[in-house]
């Protein structure tokens, strides 16, 4: 049975008024919450068990998600007293995590359908963890032109493949809790050391759905994808 650790205790301050009175996580997205769709895309590989690690308004989440029967999966919960940025939350589960094999490890930000089977078979026994890299989408419209100046073609946010971003969802070894912060993140702590020592490892997903919902319009348009189909769970 898989493990997956949801990152839901993050403000959303980008996104209120609607994070207001709710976590990121619980927007709704297509009708249901985020992290609704993340249970449901990670089920489908196998993944049963959930460590949600919140924080802000953490009881909107909770009362939501309950025990996770209702979906099919068993959930617990980690608790932040205050802000403890990526890195710190994950360490703050470290009584639960040191346990697990390996562990997925998510942003609860998120909509994707990126095949994690083969993130996870990506971690072999040289790193501590793989991160799926996806390449940058550019926000904007991109206009072809001649050498004389001649427009000859408009692409609509073409994806930019000469550079990857990091796509928030990770394979790890509970070894990574030793390079953890207890406060920070570890975009910014973690992953540049383990980097440096060759412990992790980068996975390349090209033809997936991959969005963050950081704006309202992040939000619309990840909504219509999600009605017209564009992404299925």
């Amino acid at each position: 049975m898989g493990y997956a650790v949801i990152l839901a205790g993050g403000l959303g301050r980008r996104l209120r008024p609607l994070t207001s009175d709710r976590p990121k996580p619980m927007v709704e997205v297509a009708g249901k919450p985020i992290v609704e769709w993340q249970i449901m895309w990670l089920k489908k590989y196998g993944i049963r068990t959930f460590i949600v690690l919140t924080g802000y308004l953490k009881e909107k989440i909770i009362d939501y998600l309950g025990s996770g029967s209702r979906l099919g999966v068993n959930i617990t919960y980690v608790v932040e007293d205050v802000p403890l940025g990526t890195g710190g939350a994950i360490k703050n589960a470290e009584g639960i995590l040191k346990k697990i094999d390996r562990f997925i490890v998510i942003n609860g930000d998120i909509i994707t359908n990126i095949d994690v089977n083969i993130l996870l078979n990506s971690l072999t026994d040289k790193y501590l963890a793989s991160i799926a890299l996806v390449p940058l989408k550019s926000p904007y419209g991109v206009v072809k032109v001649d050498e004389e100046g001649n427009v000859r073609s408009f692409l609509e946010k073409p994806l930019i493949k000469d550079y990857l971003i990091n796509a928030g969802v990770y394979v790890m070894r509970p070894e990574i809790l030793n390079y953890l912060p207890v406060k920070g993140d570890i975009e910014k702590t973690t992953f540049p050391t383990l980097a440096s020592k060759g412990l992790l490892r980068g996975v390349i997903f090209e033809n997936v759905y991959w969005r963050s919902i950081d704006t309202l319009k992040d939000l619309e348009e990840v909504s219509k994808d999600i009605e017209d189909g564009v992404v299925k769970f």
